[in-house]
């Protein structure tokens, strides 16, 4: 899988191509996957009937026409919700509002995208964790996914579960300091790092914890990256995986990313 070969470089559309479209609905995961991208990833929240549905933030205030948590609504009622009613891209036009772009589910997301393409899933709430696994196997996906998350209660059941896992906040904040200091590393529990170039205002030292993981075939695959200059950076510095809001233009420069 691309996703997880240490000599790739792929572009993985962040929340679908979510420059463009409402984020983690199935327009924008479409429109990624027509730009050519590797992979794409999103976001798992639960409702309150245990169902997984595509939305990275704890409420739906942000991105929808409603309000409150997700897991307050069951999967019936968030059928009523538009998720593209606040998308926009000049901060006064609203053009996916009232076109049908709706909260989907897991399974539905699954069903609408490409048998072959590879998935980073990112688990927002460890009430998923379970849901998750069953799902997988459900639909065969291990093969192609890489399941991540921050909470280490969201990721550390799923371990040994027969997928490649991310590595989770703690996991990177063990793995630092040596990558920093260049000591060798025993070989981790995770197949991936999928971290920022900035956490909490600090940035991240993103080529000595690619450099660190090499040793044992992790990939480093980094997010939010949407200017092409400094994807062509990261890819410089070893990086593998370009996660992105706008995939069509990482794209367009991935092939210049030998030149100096």
């Amino acid at each position: 899988m691309i996703l997880l070969d240490p000599s790739a470089t792929p572009v993985i559309g962040h929340r679908g191509n979510r420059a463009h479209a409402p984020e983690n609905t199935i327009p924008s995961l479409l429109e990624a996957v027509a730009l050519g991208v590797d992979a794409v990833e999103f976001d798992l929240h639960v409702t309150r009937d245990g169902v997984l549905v595509l939305m990275h933030d704890t409420t739906l205030d942000r991105t929808t026409d409603a309000s409150g948590p997700v897991a307050a609504r069951t999967l019936a009622e968030l059928r009523a919700v538009d998720a593209g009613a606040r998308f926009t891209r000049d901060g006064s036009s609203f053009p996916w509002r009232g076109r049908g772009a709706g909260i989907p589910t897991f399974d539905e997301v699954v069903d609408a995208l490409p048998r072959t393409l590879p998935l980073i899933i990112e688990i927002k709430t460890p009430d998923a964790t379970p849901l998750l696994r069953e799902a997988i196997a459900r639909h065969g996906l291990a093969p192609r996914i890489i399941v991540a998350g921050f909470d280490a209660a969201c990721t550390r059941p799923l371990h040994g579960a027969g997928f490649a896992m991310g590595a989770c906040t703690p996991d990177m904040v063990s793995i630092l300091l040596p990558s920093l200091l260049r000591r060798p590393l025993a070989a981790p529990a995770f197949q991936a790092m999928c971290i920022p170039p900035i956490y909490h205002g600090i940035p991240v030292p993103i080529a000595s914890l690619a450099r660190s993981m090499k040793p044992h075939g992790v990939v480093t695959h980094i997010w939010t990256v949407n200017d092409p200059a400094y994807a062509l950076k990261l890819w410089r510095h070893g990086v593998n995986g370009i996660i992105s809001d706008d995939p069509g233009a990482i794209l367009a420069v991935r092939g210049l990313r030998s030149a100096r």
